[in-house]
């Protein structure tokens, strides 16, 4: 596919996968968007920040100029007509939460032209959840968007697949990213990697470096887990607390305010639509802070995964090289089978937030558990 003149600035971040950014530019310009896409890929390679900087592309009223008002609404995924899914359970998306997308989606746009879906882990959409979306994305009212991630296409039901555009995203290797993010964010290959090993994505890693107070959680979540063997329970469970309010304090003022919804939406709502809206808006915060808490989780997997490389003679060089003494002595005091026990306290962590646990209770318990296992 040969390069397109005109490409979009939200797109153009998609630097990672140059033929997914041609052919949605092209869509684009051209006027033929599809009104389902599903993209699929590994985890890493740019599907969430693809779909994020083509729903900017479909909202933004300045022929997608990527900086203004909608634009960075929709980065920070708090545009009313933008909706971010993930399954609110274990086991997969609720149809009480597809039932509640469907009905939003009748409704009239609360400030743009147009409406977008990105549905995250598509593979987890089943039975009654997914035969009740079925219908909206063959059908869906004009200027709505679906667009839905999986790791593949095989790994999503078929009804839903031939509903949709296929976008594959090739795998991204280990040293592109990395020179990738060292050069987006202006920093040296030992910070570049940390933040990878961190996010996983570059574009991610790139947000990462450029955010001081999420560097300082990771700091603060490095700093806990190498002094565990030293401190007793109570300092843990001051560490998780710090930690937790660390996390949550940019969530804070949005949970204490009486209405998610500003005063210009709620004034074209309807108080059911108002309601809806404004539930919706809840989920997102709460999954927004699940997803910060997930990363302070993965500061403590990405430190636990240098231990174990040195406990098991690996030959891999240390990620986190700020803290690579500190790590050595701890992988002279432990086991192979007590670093895999810490991994697998971070992974019930994660797995608990999704299970709505709360992020303190959650945190306690897995520092407490690598505390042992250490």
């Amino acid at each position: 596919m040969t390069a397109v003149g005109y490409v979009p600035e939200p797109l153009k971040r998609i630097k990672m996968q140059p033929r997914v950014r041609d052919f949605l530019a092209s869509a684009y310009q051209g006027g033929y968007l599809s009104h389902a896409y599903l993209f699929t890929g590994t985890p890493g390679s740019g599907k969430h920040e693809a779909a994020e900087a083509l729903a900017q592309c479909v909202i933004c009223p300045n022929d997608a100029d990527g900086s203004c008002d909608e634009c960075i609404r929709v980065a920070h995924h708090t545009h009313p007509d933008v909706r971010f899914l993930e399954p609110e359970s274990v086991h997969g998306y609720l149809v009480g939460q597809i039932r509640t997308l469907i009905e939003d989606v009748s409704m009239t746009p609360v400030r743009a032209k147009s409406k977008v879906y990105v549905i995250g882990s598509a593979e987890r959409l089943w039975g009654p959840s997914a035969n009740a979306l079925l219908k909206t994305i063959e059908e869906p009212p004009p200027n709505v968007m679906f667009i839905l991630l999986a790791r593949s296409a095989d790994s999503v039901l078929p009804t839903i697949v031939s509903r949709c555009q296929q976008v594959p995203f090739r795998v991204v290797s280990p040293t592109q990213a990395l020179r990738q993010v060292a050069v987006s964010a202006g920093c040296d290959d030992e910070e570049a990697l940390i933040a990878l090993s961190i996010c996983r994505t570059p574009e991610r890693a790139v947000d990462f470096l450029a955010s001081s107070a999420r560097r300082e959680i990771r700091r603060a979540v490095v700093r806990t887990v190498l002094e565990l063997p030293s401190d007793d329970e109570w300092d843990v469970l001051k560490s998780a607390r710090q930690i937790v309010e660390a996390v949550s304090e940019p969530f804070e003022a949005a949970r204490k305010s009486k209405s998610t919804v500003s005063e210009e939406e709620a004034e074209y709502l309807t108080p059911r639509a108002l309601k809806i809206l404004e539930e919706a808006n809840r989920r997102e915060l709460t999954a927004r802070e699940r997803r910060a808490m997930e990363e302070a989780i993965a500061c403590a997997e990405s430190l636990l995964r240098d231990v174990l490389a040195l406990v098991e003679r690996t030959g891999e060089s240390v990620v986190n090289a700020d803290s690579a003494d500190t790590i050595r002595m701890l992988a002279e005091k432990t086991t192979t089978e007590g670093v895999l026990k810490a991994l697998g306290a971070c992974k019930q962590a994660v797995s608990d937030l999704a299970r709505n646990v709360t992020p303190q209770l959650a945190l306690e318990v897995m520092l407490l558990t690598i505390k042992e296992a250490l």
